[in-house]
């Protein structure tokens, strides 16, 4: 295991991150207490510091877990939790981006951790309610108390947190040092906004879904019907309804790269996410075994070959859309004939 800067601060993760979603079983999928505690410390024991967990996540169980599985080894731990999603659905204020719920979520947060500080505070899902300024402040307050050390966002659109760090920036508040998206080889439009902003702003990207919901692990096949299991049903009421035909291609040749290699699926998906050419890319584990964690962890010896990446990037390419591609178009009308002459390292190619 090696360690990355969390973009543009001095501190250090570890190149891959342990999500911990899994932790506890109220939510029909995940695991026991005593194979999440081995999954946590198979984790540490690859060199693994990156925990990251989430105020709602089964409930809170993952969190009690998280806190009481680190406590003896607290100092080490890069531990990263969420506020936003709303644990009371009949209170207005029980979610959203907003102070008072930022206030209310980080202490019950720390209660359930059994720690007096986070060292990754996201903000978990943008409500597109709050202003922008209200969540740097009170973020900035946060880290001020000492309750926080650095802050991240997820799931929000790429012009709300140039904006955000940018009014950072001038105000002299904490900046957004993290970014978590959903990113891999079956979800690749990011690369139109969020990944390139996030390589201009140097902000570390922390992607989920990387393995595509099962499926380019290979463990769905094409023709069978659609799983009953409970993490199916999330997938479909959150709009990532990944068994496509597509999808299934992808995950063809994804299975024809591992046959090559002599490494699994997913070691391959692992490998092809962490080799993306935006900066820092700290791809977030979501193992629910240790089994699956060890397999996991393999990413870490695979080198693809550029034929392979190519052959990966050729079957799951997006399109950009307006305006990139319409701006690729226009270059030899914005530089006539010089722009193959021009070594410019902010262009994407």
């Amino acid at each position: 295991m090696r360690y990355k800067l969390l973009g543009g601060t001095g501190l250090r993760v570890s190149e891959l991150c342990l999500g911990t979603m899994t932790f506890g079983e109220e939510w029909g999928w995940g695991t026991s207490k005593e194979e999440s505690r081995r999954i946590f410390r198979r984790f540490v024991e690859a060199g693994g510091n990156f925990i990251d967990t989430a105020n709602l996540y089964t409930n809170g169980t993952s969190e009690r877990y998280a806190g009481e599985f680190m406590a003896d080894d607290r100092e080490r731990i890069v531990l990263a939790t969420k506020y936003t999603l709303n644990p009371r659905p009949d209170d207005p204020n029980g979610g959203g981006n907003h102070r008072k719920n930022l206030v209310q979520s980080l202490d019950a947060s720390l209660k359930r951790l059994g720690t007096d500080y986070i060292d990754l505070y996201w903000v978990h899902a943008w409500d597109f309610m709050t202003p922008v300024d209200e969540v740097m402040r009170a973020l900035d307050d946060a880290v001020r108390a000492g309750k926080v050390l650095y802050v991240g966002i997820s799931d929000a659109p790429a012009w709300v947190v140039s904006r955000a760090n940018t009014l950072a920036e001038l105000k002299g508040w904490t900046p957004f040092a993290g970014l978590q998206i959903q990113y891999s080889l079956i979800e690749r439009t990011p690369e139109r906004d969020l990944l390139p902003m996030a390589k201009a702003l140097d902000i570390a990207v922390t992607p989920w879904g990387v393995l595509g919901g099962g499926v380019l692990s290979g463990k769905y096949k094409a023709g069978k019907e659609k799983p009953a299991d409970a993490r199916y049903a999330v997938a479909a009421e959150w709009g990532n309804v990944f068994l496509t035909e597509r999808n299934f291609r992808i995950a063809g040749v994804v299975s024809k790269v591992a046959a090559e290699t002599g490494c699994t699926a997913s070691q391959v998906s692992l490998a092809w996410a962490r080799r993306q050419p935006w900066g820092v890319i700290v791809p977030i584990l979501g193992a629910r075994t240790v089994k699956q964690l060890e397999d996991n962890l393999g990413c870490l010896d695979l080198e693809l070959t550029d034929a392979q990446m190519d052959r990966l990037d050729e079957a799951s390419k997006v399109e950009l859309g307006f305006p990139h591609d319409f701006l690729v178009s226009a270059r030899r009308y914005v530089f006539g004939n010089t722009y193959p002459l021009i070594d410019a390292h902010r262009t994407r190619s």
